[in-house]
């Protein structure tokens, strides 16, 4: 019996390197998975995060039981670089995918519209948030202006929690009835505004290294223009000679064209990187070439072969669920740091959060609709479907360390809007549309 709990008590104190945790990961991605495919039937997103979630709660129970079980959850997601992960690897390779979901065609005819709506919403979404969350944190009810959170630290939570997650809405806009023309906007805007988001995102976070005293208007905007610009020229220029490179390549070689295609979307990730330019804008404007047509006649092949998309599906797939799962995962973390307080202030903040994303959909749709018409409740629709996932939760955990408590405050509002919309609107997204319809 010694023998049996010295052995129990050494698999929970040993350290796992980076292929025992893939490994962990993996084996619980296609577990939970097969659970939800045969008992919950929810849609994959949805499913996997409230068995990650399961996993999460059961954990922290056992944990009181048996301390070493909480220690080793909590090994694992302090270890795994989950923001350097996502961030450098995972979101490059999960935005292409979707890009390569997207109807080219319907894209050039909607791009003022999709790009309209994806970067007024991340703006307007960001300064309201960030100002109505200062205003909230200061406030004497909550009391929490010792934490030292800034008026800059409430715009960055603003920027981070602006983006919605495209891997989560794409999956939940292909099972509704909607016209391609809506389909194509409501896609188009998520891929888009987390590319704007996330260079905002940096663009605040520089002017709070270098210190608001510091920072011009002409400095922040030309920081922004040169992420977007750069991002977009670099994703367009490596896309047209990506196209011109599988059309020689031809289709009958996929194997080739799958690597090139991922040789690609990491040259384009690497290089933004190094230039400080915005890797996601670049590697959607780079699937956005790739996926189009070798040829410029109605119904020509496309470039690339169908075992090329096969792939990416089956790779968009499975970082899906393993980003899911992660998030679920991450949540022990908040229980060090959580305040009873901070439940009150992550219900206003879902309110705020949504409301100001409805409000940011709401003006550019009816200033459009001058020159373009909109299904009946789009903007309702665009507004319920806007989940927030991975990328929200990666940008907060990149935060500065030296924001102490006020990072674990803004941990826990972002994974509260993250719960909520992937949890509740997710489940609620199809009886809404029909409703509306």
């Amino acid at each position: 019996m010694d023998e049996i709990t010295s052995t129990f008590n050494a698999f929970f104190d040993m350290h796992l390197d980076a292929l025992e945790l893939s490994t962990i990961l993996l084996c619980l991605a296609s577990i939970f998975s097969l659970i939800n495919l045969r008992l919950l039937k929810l849609p994959q997103t949805i499913g996997l995060m409230v068995l990650a979630l399961a996993l999460s709660l059961s954990i922290l129970v056992l944990g009181f039981i048996y301390p070493k079980i909480f220690n080793l959850a909590l090994f694992i997601t302090t270890e795994f670089d989950f923001s350097d992960m996502l961030i450098h690897v995972m979101l490059p390779l999960l935005l292409f995918a979707g890009a390569l979901t997207i109807n080219v065609k319907e894209f050039l005819k909607e791009k003022v519209t999709i790009l309209s709506l994806a970067t007024f919403g991340v703006i307007f979404s960001t300064f309201v948030v960030g100002t109505l969350t200062h205003s909230l944190i200061n406030h004497p009810f909550f009391n929490l202006g010792h934490l030292g959170i800034s008026y800059v630290d409430c715009l960055l939570f603003g920027s981070l929690i602006a983006p919605t997650d495209p891997i989560a809405v794409l999956s939940m806009v292909k099972k509704m009835n909607l016209s391609k023309t809506t389909e194509t906007r409501i896609a188009g805007e998520s891929l888009f505004n987390d590319g704007i988001g996330v260079v905002l995102f940096l663009t605040l976070l520089n002017v709070k290294s270098d210190g608001v005293d510091n920072v011009t208007a002409m400095s922040v905007g030309s920081l922004f223009v040169t992420e977007v610009v750069g991002g977009v020229a670099l994703g367009a220029l490596i896309g047209y000679l990506g196209l011109k490179l599988v059309e020689y390549v031809e289709n009958e070689h996929v194997e080739l064209e799958v690597l090139i295609t991922l040789a690609l979307v990491l040259f384009v990730a690497v290089v933004s990187t190094r230039l400080h330019f915005s890797a996601p804008l670049g590697v959607v404007v780079l699937g956005l070439f790739l996926n189009q047509s070798s040829k410029e006649e109605e119904g020509s092949e496309k470039a690339m072969g169908d075992y090329v998309y096969k792939f990416w599906h089956l790779l968009d797939e499975t970082l899906n669920a393993i980003l899911f799962i992660l998030i679920g995962l991450e949540i022990i973390i908040l229980f060090r740091d959580f305040n009873p307080i901070y439940l009150i202030l992550s219900v206003i903040t879902i309110i705020v959060v949504v409301s100001s994303r409805g409000i940011g959909v709401f003006i550019p749709i009816k200033i459009l609709s001058f020159f373009k018409s909109f299904e009946k409740n789009t903007a309702m629709i665009i507004t319920w479907g806007g989940l927030r996932g991975g990328l929200s939760i990666a940008l907060a955990l990149n935060l500065p360390d030296t924001l102490g408590d006020g990072k674990s405050l803004i941990l826990i509002l972002t994974y509260a809007v993250v719960l909520f919309t992937i949890l509740v609107q997710g489940l609620s997204m199809n009886k809404m549309v029909k409703s509306l319809s």
